[in-house]
């Protein structure tokens, strides 16, 4: 990846991992599954009257609204009510990383070198690290729905390498338009038509703020960034990049959710950002060679 690239893979983490505190201060206003409705209809309309339909076939279109809109963030903003912490959260959701890269050898044949296994391993000690010794409030059940919905990313991101190279912010605008039915239905399900209305009316500004972020800033922004990357470059490349955002996301907990940060949260960040640095040294090496020749 050119440093350029890598700039704009760091931007997107620093979006996503400063993103689960808006969502926590969301959720004391909004029900999950209506939060996650109101994201979606803002990434579909007004787009997809103005971006034409991808050249990709029907089925991955909905495929990948129906993971990224339910089975990642309708999951995770349902887990995030109460079952378990922003920072934890933004730690477990990147087990997509193996999720991903597990996938696209199995299905793809992509290689990775010992170098980038050498560097996933290095920064999913850091993970593990926080699993022994994390003690913020959570439950198995959160735990559980946290890691379907990394898988679901994971999958996510499987469609992304497998339609080729299109339109990232017109695929998500369309995609997004079949995330949206199943999750409207869900929210009516759980919560009653009444309560759903009641609460986008009675919600404050920075409830909408957030559903505006949470379309504009993290899904077309940061989504259509990271499938930019995802269409140029190795899973093996990209997706290490996404173990930023816990990094991000627990400091943002810690600075303004005040969770706790000790010793053992500092030395696992260090080992994620040292098997990140690790990963990439090898893409600078190549980049640097090319631009020399």
């Amino acid at each position: 990846m050119t440093l350029y690239h890598q700039s704009l893979a760091l931007l997107v983490t620093f979006i996503w991992g400063t993103n689960f505190v808006l969502i926590r201060h969301a959720l004391d206003e909004m029900e999950p599954f209506t939060l996650a409705t109101l994201r979606f209809v803002f990434v579909a309309f007004p787009l997809i009257f103005f971006l034409p339909k991808p050249k990709v076939p029907w089925r991955y279109i909905i495929a990948y609204g129906l993971l990224i809109g339910v089975g990642q963030f309708g999951l995770l903003f349902w887990a995030m009510r109460a079952d378990i912490s922003p920072g934890l959260a933004s730690l477990i959701i990147q087990l997509q990383v193996f999720f991903t890269v597990g996938l696209t050898v199995i299905s793809l044949k992509e290689s990775v070198s010992g170098r980038q296994i050498i560097a996933m391993t290095i920064s999913f000690l850091g993970l593990v690290l926080i699993f022994l010794n994390t003690n913020e409030t959570t439950t198995l059940i959160g735990v559980t729905v946290v890691l379907v919905a990394a898988m679901s990313w994971a999958s996510g991101n499987l469609i992304i390498k497998q339609i080729g190279k299109v339109d990232s912010f017109a695929f998500l605008a369309w995609s997004s338009l079949f995330a949206v039915p199943p999750l409207a239905v869900i929210a009516i399900y759980t919560h009653g038509i009444g309560d759903v209305i009641l609460s986008m009316t009675h919600a404050s500004w920075y409830a909408w703020a957030t559903v505006l972020w949470q379309s504009v800033g993290n899904m077309l922004i940061g989504y259509g960034l990271w499938n930019i990357l995802l269409h140029r470059y190795s899973a093996a490349s990209v997706s290490p990049w996404a173990l930023m955002v816990p990094v991000f996301g627990m400091s943002a907990s810690w600075l303004i959710l005040a969770e706790p940060m000790p010793w053992w949260k500092l030395v696992a960040m260090g080992l994620i950002i040292s098997g990140l640095a690790l990963n990439i040294a090898g893409d600078l090496r190549k980049f640097a060679m090319s631009g020399s020749k």
